[in-house]
């Protein structure tokens, strides 16, 4: 089955990556919420930091578990079927939780949430891998990036001033409802990759094991594990931190996390785009994105510290510097394992990778609030987080082999000659 034969004419994949890129806005959106409201609910509520970090982090104890059967079923039964079933359960979830009365309601919901948003990255990475030709990935995730990097800014400023003014819970009804929108215009394409029940899209591709045993999905994992601890720690913590710490208002903190999100946004756009100009002019896939991953963990490693250690405006300057570096990497995270493991494995692959790279979202806000309760500040908090960053180096740089597309047959996956 060749690229351009698995999508019908009427969707373009120009519209097909718009599309997902809306969805992936909306799922950060509706995942972010929580830490924008955290200093509301947690005095409401009457929750401790410890509490608080625990809800923080148990989206992804459902999110991550079923990361892997998400991109399963979606090679199984159509990406297309299985990315709307995720997107209706994480907008009811998104919903009710403008209801929740206390912690158990919380945490049942945010499980629910998880296990809905699970199914986003698997899904969307099938579809642009069988859509999109490697030459133009970088850009396809560079706009998809931009849709996930800009949904906190959204959902910061938005949620943040619409919060100081009707409280938390409404806010929570108006996400939740508006989420649910995207199911309308996802219902008008036309995919060929809708499968019949009882049908698989697996049949010509790896066996499960095979993809396992890939050395690069190790090193693309532990890669992914180490972006992401460093990007939950300031999406799950940044507005208390902003607020309790350095003592911003409500507003003034939605304006400055929103705006961290938005330059995050940007880059990962202006990323993407760049990429695709250094590839096609002949630039070595190998050396651009492992360059690209290099790069951001090692200045993400002072980011931290500044943060931690410098007075507020130089934690601000290195909170904006971290946001840049981090979104020149964002396109690499779901590229290189889109390009590698082709349209026959990118579902089950990014599954796998998603899993271990948002492991990162259980440790790190519950890490943090613990350490904040023991220590009685954000220090070793930083500390740890920067530390976090040599093993995106060692993953992206050091394990994972040359970037080529691998053709899986009996024998093993072999790589594309350079």
């Amino acid at each position: 089955m060749s690229r351009r034969h698995s999508l019908r004419a009427a969707t373009t994949p120009t519209r097909l990556v718009l599309l997902l890129s809306v969805a992936l806005l909306i799922n950060y959106v509706d995942r972010g919420n929580l830490s924008t409201a955290a200093p509301l609910i947690q005095r409401e509520l009457h929750l401790s930091n410890t509490q608080l970090g625990f809800l923080l982090s148990a989206f992804f104890y459902t999110y991550v578990a079923a990361m892997t059967p998400a991109g399963w079923l979606g090679e199984r039964y159509g990406a297309y079927r299985v990315l709307g079933a995720g997107v209706l359960i994480w907008a009811i979830a998104t919903f009710l939780t403008g209801f929740a009365g206390g912690f158990v309601s919380l945490l049942l919901l945010r499980l629910m949430l998880g296990v809905g948003e699970s199914a986003a990255f698997p899904c969307s990475s099938k579809l642009v891998a069988i859509a999109v030709e490697p030459a133009r990935i970088g850009m396809a995730n560079g706009l998809m990036a931009f849709g996930y990097l800009v949904g906190p800014a959204i959902g910061t400023i938005v949620g943040g001033v619409l919060m100081s003014y009707v409280g938390w819970r409404p806010v929570f009804f108006l996400f939740g409802a508006l989420s649910l929108l995207w199911l309308w215009p996802w219902s008008g394409v036309r995919v060929a990759e809708r499968l019949p029940l009882g049908t698989s899209s697996m049949a010509d591709g790896p066996t499960f094991t095979r993809i396992l045993r890939e050395r690069a999905l190790w090193g693309a994992s532990l890669g992914h594990f180490s972006s992401n601890y460093n990007f939950y720690f300031i999406l799950a913590w940044l507005p208390e931190y902003l607020v309790t710490v350095r003592g911003f208002s409500m507003q003034v903190m939605a304006g400055i996390a929103g705006g961290a999100y938005l330059i995050n946004a940007i880059a990962a756009f202006v990323s993407g785009s760049a990429i695709d100009r250094w590839v096609r002019a002949g630039g070595s896939l190998s050396r651009i994105y492992k360059g690209v991953m290099g790069l951001s963990h090692v200045a993400s490693i002072a980011a931290m510290a500044g943060m931690a250690l410098l007075p507020v405006k130089g934690s601000i300057a290195c909170l904006f510097v971290y946001e840049i570096v981090l979104g020149l990497a964002s396109p690499g995270v779901f590229a290189i394992p889109q390009i590698m493991a082709g349209p026959k494995a990118a579902g089950r692959w990014v599954g796998v990778q998603n899993t271990f790279g948002n492991l990162a979202g259980i440790l790190a806000p519950a890490i943090t609030g613990v350490l904040i309760d023991a220590t009685g500040s954000f220090t070793s908090a930083f500390a740890l987080a920067s530390l976090v960053n040599a093993l995106g180096v060692v993953g992206w740089v050091f394990i994972l082999p040359r970037i080529s597309l691998l053709h899986w047959n009996a024998a093993g996956a072999v790589r594309d000659p350079v």
